[in-house]
C-alpha cells in the first residue's frame, strides 16, 4: 500500500484542492493519510485519533467529495459532543468545501431554534450538531435525515461518557441503512466498538497504538516539587519563561478557580473555565482566549476537551491527572496542526505513581528539570 504524503496524491477535485491550497494544507497527517482513501471509496471507516492531529479534514473532505450540492437536501450528518465542536467542524467543513458549492449548518443548544430552522427551509447540505438539538430539530420535523448517505460520529468516547447513548440509537435508527458511517474517538474502548457493531458495516479500522499516542512535536517536561510549593513554582516558570498563551490544567473546579484568582492577585491575565460556569461565561472566557485577548487559561478536563485554539505555545499540569490517557488529551492542546509546543508538568510528592503511568503509555521523552534550572529560559 503506498503511503500518501501531500494531499496532491489524493483523487481530489480541483474545487477542494483549490480551497486546502487556501488553508495551506500540503503535508498530510497520518489519520488523513490512512482514512481519506477509504472514506473516499464509500467504506465505512473507524479512526482513533486525538483532537488537533487533523481528524475534520480525514472525514470532511471525502463528504464534500461525495455528496452532491445540486441536491439541496441534509446529506451529511456529523454528530458532536458539545457547541464548540459542532461551529469548529461545521466552519472547517464550510472551508473544504468553498469552491464546491454546498452549504453547512451547525445546530446545537443554548441558541435560537428558530434560526436554525429558517437555515434548514432555505435549503442544507451538510448538518454538524450536538445529539440532543438535532433530535429536537427531527421531531419538530425540520430536519429530514431521509436523504442522509454520509454520517459521522465525531469524539465518540465523550458523546458516549456524557451519556448520549440513548440519543445516538434514536438518530441512528431514523437515518437510511444504506449511508457511510464513520467514526472518530481519541480512545476505542468497548462502549465505543458497541455502537460500531450495531451500526456500522465491515469498518476499516485505523487505529493508533498508545505508545504512539504522544505527538512528537511536543517537548515535555516534568518537575518534581514540594506540593506546599507548587504556586510559587508555577510563578517562577511563568515569569522566567515570559509564556504568552498556556492553558494551566486543575483536578478540580473550586481549585481552578482558586488558582485564577491567586494568578490575578499576582498580577497574571488569568480566568478559570470549568463546568461550573453558564454556557454564557464559558464562551466569554474561551472566545478571549481564542483572540487573544487572554493569556492564561485555567482548566478542568471537562471543559478544555474539544477546544481547538491555535497558538497555544505551553500546557502546564498543575495537578497530575490520575488518568494516564488525559495526561495526553491535555497536551494536544499545543502543538496543533504540526506546530511544536511545550508541556510541563509539575508533580507532587504524592503524585509519582500517576507519572510512572504516563511514562509506560508512550515512547517520547520526558525530561525531569530540576528547581535550579528555572533561573533562565529553557522551554
Amino acid at each position: 500500500m503506498q503511503i500518501v504524503r501531500h494531499f496532491k496524491e489524493l483523487p481530489l477535485s480541483p474545487q477542494v484542492m483549490k480551497a486546502l491550497a487556501e488553508l495551506g494544507f500540503n503535508e498530510i497527517f497520518p489519520i488523513q493519510a490512512q482514512a481519506i482513501s477509504p472514506l473516499l471509496e464509500g467504506k465505512d471507516v473507524i479512526g482513533q485519533a486525538q483532537t488537533g492531529t487533523g481528524k475534520t479534514a480525514a472525514f470532511g473532505i471525502p463528504m464534500i467529495e461525495r455528496l452532491d450540492p445540486k441536491l439541496n437536501r441534509v446529506q451529511g450528518l456529523v454528530l458532536t459532543p458539545t457547541r464548540e465542536l459542532a461551529v469548529q467542524v461545521a466552519d472547517h467543513i464550510s472551508r473544504f468545501g468553498k469552491y464546491s458549492g454546498f452549504k453547512v449548518l451547525p445546530v446545537y443548544g443554548g441558541e435560537s431554534i428558530q434560526r436554525q430552522t429558517w437555515a434548514l427551509e432555505r435549503g442544507v447540505h451538510i448538518v454538524v450538531g450536538t445529539p440532543g438539538r438535532v433530535i429536537d430539530l427531527m421531531k419538530r420535523g425540520t430536519l429530514n435525515l431521509s436523504y442522509v448517505k454520509i454520517l459521522v460520529l465525531d469524539e465518540a468516547d465523550r458523546m458516549l461518557d456524557m451519556g448520549f447513548i440513548e440519543d445516538i440509537d434514536y438518530i441512528l435508527r431514523r437515518v437510511p441503512t444504506n449511508r457511510q458511517t464513520s467514526l472518530f474517538s481519541a480512545t476505542i474502548d468497548g462502549n465505543v466498538m458497541t455502537v460500531c457493531t450495531r451500526y456500522m458495516k465491515d469498518p476499516e479500522q485505523i487505529l493508533v497504538s498508545k505508545d504512539e499516542i504522544a505527538l512528537t512535536q511536543i517537548n515535555q517536561y516534568y518537575m518534581v516539587v514540594n506540593p506546599a510549593n507548587k504556586f510559587e513554582t508555577l510563578c517562577n516558570i511563568l515569569q522566567e519563561n515570559h509564556i504568552q498563551r498556556a492553558i494551566i490544567f486543575c483536578r478540580t473546579r473550586t481549585y481552578t478557580s482558586k488558582l485564577a484568582d491567586m494568578l490575578s492577585q499576582r498580577g497574571y491575565d488569568a480566568k478559570a473555565l470549568h463546568a461550573g460556569y453558564t454556557q454564557a461565561q464559558r464562551d466569554f472566557v474561551t472566545n478571549s482566549f481564542r483572540q487573544g485577548k487572554l493569556k492564561l487559561l485555567i482548566a478542568t478536563d471537562v471543559a478544555a476537551r474539544g477546544l481547538d485554539i491555535q497558538g497555544i505555545t505551553h500546557i502546564i499540569n498543575y495537578d497530575v491527572p490520575s488518568e494516564a490517557l488525559t495526561y495526553f488529551h491535555r497536551i494536544g492542546r499545543t502543538a496543533r496542526m504540526g506546530k511544536e509546543g511545550t508541556a510541563i508538568t509539575l508533580v507532587g510528592y504524592g503524585e509519582m505513581t500517576e507519572l510512572d503511568n504516563i511514562k509506560a503509555l508512550t515512547k517520547t521523552t520526558m525530561e525531569e528539570l530540576e528547581q535550579t534550572t528555572l533561573n533562565g529560559s529553557i522551554f
